[in-house]
């Protein structure tokens, strides 16, 4: 029995590992990672980034992350999203906010999204332009969390994930 859990654990560490080695790292700009993986035999590439800063009153909070996500064989280009690190409060909005122009994502669980391709697509293009973005979001606690990204890289990182992922 302690043979075939010790096993079972094994095999689930491979398998989590061999997942990982299927992502390509394409490169990396300032702050910003462009990457690549295969998803139904389809590429979809991303870029991501961590705050710089992250401001607010929380104990312990994981891993924080902006992220664009091209899907070519969707038509699905420029998607924005954040991973916050906790909970949202349900049923509110995290505001995203680059050079005075603010946009509310729709939150659920711990990630953010633009409501619509039209939204991402204007994020996108503020965000080439900007030196700086803020991710304001509640937490389920409602604790309030100020994130702040360096955009320095992003045009070279949205370059190298759109060269990979680019419209059928």
């Amino acid at each position: 029995m302690l043979l075939r859990s010790l096993a079972a654990v094994l095999i689930v560490l491979w398998a989590g590992c061999a997942a990982a080695q299927e992502v390509e790292v394409l490169s990396t700009h300032g702050k910003w990672l462009a990457q690549t993986y295969k998803e139904n035999g389809k590429p979809v590439c991303f870029m991501s980034a961590k705050p710089e800063k992250s401001d607010g009153n929380y104990k312990a909070r994981g891993e924080v992350l902006f992220m664009i996500t091209h899907r070519p064989a969707e038509r699905a280009f420029e998607v924005v999203s954040v991973v916050a690190g906790y909970q949202y409060l349900p049923d509110s909005d995290a505001v995203l906010t680059i050079g005075g122009k603010k946009f509310n994502l729709f939150t659920n669980g711990e990630r953010a999204w633009a409501r619509d391709g039209q939204t991402d697509k204007a994020i996108a293009q503020l965000l080439m332009k900007g030196s700086a973005m803020t991710v304001k979001g509640t937490s389920s606690r409602n604790n309030v969390t100020t994130d702040t990204f360096s955009l320095s890289g992003f045009t070279a990182a949205h370059k190298a994930i759109s060269d990979k992922c680019k419209a059928p």
